[in-house]
C-alpha cells in the first residue's frame, strides 16, 4: 500500500457510545446468520485474504465470509460511520493506534472468554505482539496477523557512484553530536547542481541535484518512519507505562536534541526542506526519480519499492546509536470482532482461523507482508527473496530484541492532532525544537483532563 499506516484519524469518537448502536444489527434480514463480513484495506493482500476465506469455508461449510477492501482514509471513517449507523462489519482488520479508542468507546469485542475456550495458543505468534492487543483495561481485543520494522531503502546505482559499500552502510553508527558514519554516508550520497558531494570543497547546499536523505513528513507523534529509531537509540522513550502512554516525554532534552540533529541535516544541505518533502509528490516517487540516496520505511512499503523499475532499490540496517544498538520501532496489525455483530460465533471461527498457522503461511507465501505466526516466517522470507529482498534489516532488530512499541492511548487522536503541527512547524523552522516542551504540556493536560 502507499500510504503510511502511521497516519491517525484526526476526529475523535468523542460522540460515539455503545449504546448509540444498541440494538442495531449489521444487515442480518439480508444474509445469513453465519455469513460473515470482512473488511481489509490492503489492495496488495485482498489476493491472499480471498484464498484464506475459501479454505475457512471448506473446513467451516456452516460460515461464509464476504470480504470488502477500501483505500486507507475511507476505511476508517467508513468504520466510524458503520459504529454509528450499526453497519460496521462483524470483524475487521485494525492498527493499534486505532483500538485503544474503539476499545475505550465499547466497539470492539474483548475476546479473553474464546481464547480461554478454545485454548488458543498464543505463543506462536512473534514475542510480544500477542501482547500488544491486550488494552489498558487488561482485556484482549485482536489476534495478531502480520508484524512490521523499518529500514533505510537505497539506491544501489547512487551508492555505487559514491564509492559507498554495502558494509559501509550496513555498519553505520549516529550520534546527536556530528551525526556520526551515517551523516557522512548522507553527505556523501548528497549531489549538488554542479556534481560536488556534500564532504567536497566548494559543496553548494543551496542548489541540490540529489540529498542523501529523503523523509516524508516531520513524524508527529510517533515518528514511525522518520525518527522514531534516532530517539530510541538516544535512550529516549515516548511515555511512562509504554505502549500505554499516560505521562509522554516529548519535551525530554534527549527528545529536542535528537530532533535538532535530524533537522541539522536541513541546513547542511543532506535533506530537503520540509517545504519540499510536502509539495505533493510522496517520498517514494522521488526515491524512484533518483532524488534521494536512501529513504527510511516501513515493511510494509517493499511492494511500493519493488514498483520502481527505474532504480535499484536496496535495504540497509538502520544505524547505531549511542545506546549501542540498531532499534526499530516494531508495529503490527490485528483482526477484531466488532461489539454489536449479531454473528460472533461465526465473527469469533473467522479470527482465530485468521491467527492460524494455516492461515498465515497463506498469507506469508505472498511476500507481502511477515506473518506474526514465528513458524510462517521462513515462508514469507523465501518469497521475499524470490523477489529479489534480502529483508535481513527488518528482521535483525526483532530476533534481537531491539525493538521498542507504537504508542498507545485511547486519546492517540487528540495526542496526534498537537504534537503533528508542533513537529511540523519545528521542522519548517518555524520554531525551535525546544518548543516541543509546550506541546509536551498540552499533551499530558489531555490525558489528565480524560482519566
Amino acid at each position: 500500500m502507499n500510504i503510511s499506516r502511521r497516519t491517525v484519524l484526526r476526529g475523535t469518537l468523542a460522540g460515539l457510545a455503545a449504546s448509540a448502536v444498541a440494538g442495531c444489527n449489521n444487515g442480518a434480514s439480508s444474509r445469513g446468520a453465519g455469513e460473515v463480513i470482512y473488511w481489509l484495506w490492503d489492495s496488495a493482500q485482498l489476493p491472499m485474504y480471498t484464498e484464506c476465506a475459501k479454505v475457512f469455508q471448506q473446513q467451516n461449510p456452516q460460515y461464509s465470509v464476504k470480504i470488502e477492501q477500501y483505500g486507507w482514509d475511507d476505511y476508517w471513517n467508513k468504520l466510524v460511520t458503520g459504529f454509528i449507523s450499526g453497519t460496521a462489519p462483524d470483524v475487521f482488520t485494525s492498527h493499534s493506534a486505532k483500538y485503544p479508542l474503539f476499545a475505550d468507546k465499547g466497539q470492539v469485542l474483548a475476546l479473553d472468554e474464546f481464547v480461554e475456550r478454545d485454548g488458543v495458543d498464543l505463543s506462536i505468534y512473534q514475542k510480544g505482539l500477542a501482547d500488544r492487543w491486550i488494552g489498558a483495561d487488561g482485556h484482549r481485543y485482536g489476534l495478531p496477523k502480520d508484524f512490521d520494522t523499518e529500514v533505510y531503502f537505497y539506491n544501489s546505482a547512487l551508492t555505487e557512484a559514491a564509492g559507498i559499500s554495502t558494509d559501509q552502510l550496513n555498519a553505520m553508527t549516529w550520534n546527536p553530536k556530528d551525526g556520526g558514519t551515517f551523516e557522512q554516508v548522507v553527505a556523501r550520497l548528497t549531489v549538488d547542481a554542479k556534481g560536488r558531494r556534500g564532504d567536497q570543497p566548494g559543496f553548494d547546499k543551496n542548489n541540490i541535484k540529489v540529498y542523501g536523505l529523503g523523509y516524508g513528513d516531520a513524524g508527529g507523534a510517533d515518528g514511525q518512519t522518520s525518527w522514531s529509531w534516532y530517539a530510541a537509540t538516544n535512550d529516549w522513550k515516548y511515555s511512562e507505562g509504554e505502549p500505554w502512554g499516560t505521562k509522554f516525554f516529548y519535551g525530554d532534552p534527549k527528545f529536542t536534541e535528537t530532533i535538532g540533529w535530524w533537522r541539522g541535516l536541513i541546513t547542511k544541505g543532506y535533506m530537503p526542506t520540509y517545504a519540499q518533502a510536502k509539495s505533493g509528490v510522496d517520498v517514494t516517487t522521488s526515491f524512484g526519480a533518483g532524488k534521494y540516496g536512501i529513504t527510511p520505511n516501513g515493511s510494509w512499503m517493499l511492494e511500493t519499492y519493488a514498483g520502481l523499475k527505474q532504480v535499484k532499490t536496496k535495504l540497509a540496517r538502520l544505524p547505531e546509536g549511542p545506546n549501542g544498538k540498531r532499534m526499530s520501532m516494531m508495529n503490527g496489525l490485528a483482526d477484531t470482532i466488532w461489539a454489536d455483530t449479531t454473528r460472533r460465533d461465526a465473527a469469533w471461527a473467522w479470527v482465530k482461523f485468521l491467527g492460524s498457522r494455516t492461515a498465515q503461511d497463506i498469507v506469508a507465501k505472498a511476500g507481502v507482508v511477515f506473518p506474526a505466526v514465528s513458524a510462517s516466517l521462513p515462508l514469507a522470507r523465501s518469497a521475499f527473496e524470490a523477489d529479489g529482498w534480502d529483508v535481513t534489516p527488518f528482521l535483525e532488530p526483532v530476533a534481537a530484541g531491539d525493538v521498542f512499541p507504537y504508542p498507545a492511548n485511547p486519546n492517540a487522536a487528540d495526542v496526534t492532532a498537537v504534537m503533528v503541527p508542533a513537529m511540523d512547524a519545528v521542522m519548517a523552522f518555524e520554531k525551535d525544537p525546544s518548543s516541543l516542551a509546550g506541546a509536551n504540556d498540552d499533551v499530558n493536560q489531555i490525558l489528565s483532563a480524560a482519566s
